[in-house]
């Protein structure tokens, strides 16, 4: 067996920064194990795996170590893959994912636009073990499906060495350091080491949760992020209540194929 794969940089329109995707297109599903094992082999943060059906896209996402609900940037990729790769004349792309949530794509102006949805995280009282994970006191921490850490500045979350094996063990896939940017309008970190991930480069899916805290706390609705990785990355960000937009660009890294 043959599969295309095709590897992007996501949210750039530079090679070698952004955040890289492995992505493969499908003519049916196959077994579980082995998309776990492509996206092993890969070693990227994540490997999607889609399945055109007329006008809909079936969408599923691997890490190293597992599959995912939800993912930004190789969504993003895969709509890239879709359009640019496969010259597909469309100005919006429908996903359905693995937990019947429904994904749409648009292209406009160089950029991609996720829908996505909005993901509102809630406070916690977990402040000291995250001091120990992470090494600094942060101002508070809230969660939904990752925790998300809030600290004073920017230089602050530059300045985080996180301990992984700590990391590991708090109950949550991954964990977002985020304050208010200098230059945009939030910046971010994320680690997963629980997913294979120590720290993602950049991170769509993270933005269901930073969007909504930062709208909030910003009273703004359209904003500008950064995450602070060293490939870095800059998504374009609108909180819409209930969902969330999510841009970014993309280019091409790798064409190539896999055998089974």
């Amino acid at each position: 067996m043959k599969i295309p794969i095709f590897q992007v940089d996501a949210f750039t329109s530079e090679i070698f920064k952004g955040n890289p995707a492995a992505v493969c297109p499908l003519s049916e599903w196959i077994p579980d194990d082995v998309m776990q094992n492509i996206a092993m082999e890969n070693n990227l943060s994540e490997t999607a795996f889609y399945i055109e059906d007329n006008d809909t896209y079936h969408i599923r996402w691997f890490t190293p170590k597992a599959e995912l609900d939800l993912a930004g940037h190789p969504t993003l990729a895969t709509a890239h893959v879709i359009m640019q790769e496969f010259k597909k004349n469309l100005k919006k792309i429908t996903f359905k994912t693995k937990i019947k949530d429904t994904l749409n794509v648009s292209f406009k102006d160089g950029l991609y636009i996720m829908d996505f949805p909005s993901r509102n995280p809630e406070y916690k009282d977990e402040i000291d073990i995250f001091e120990t994970a992470l090494g600094k006191k942060p101002k508070k921490v809230l969660a939904h499906r990752d925790a998300v850490v809030i600290f004073n500045n920017e230089k602050e979350i530059k300045s985080i060495y996180p301990d992984m094996e700590k990391i590991k063990k708090l109950n949550y896939p991954a964990v977002i350091v985020t304050a208010a940017g200098d230059n945009v309008d939030f910046v971010s970190r994320n680690f997963a080491p629980k997913l294979g991930i120590p720290e993602d480069p950049v991170t769509g899916s993270a933005h269901c949760e930073l969007i909504p805290y930062w709208s909030k706390i910003l009273n703004k609705k359209n904003m500008v992020a950064h995450q602070l990785s060293e490939r870095g990355g800059k998504i374009y960000c609108i909180d819409n209540n209930d969902r969330v937009s999510i841009g970014g660009e993309a280019i091409t890294f790798l064409r190539g194929e896999i055998e089974l």
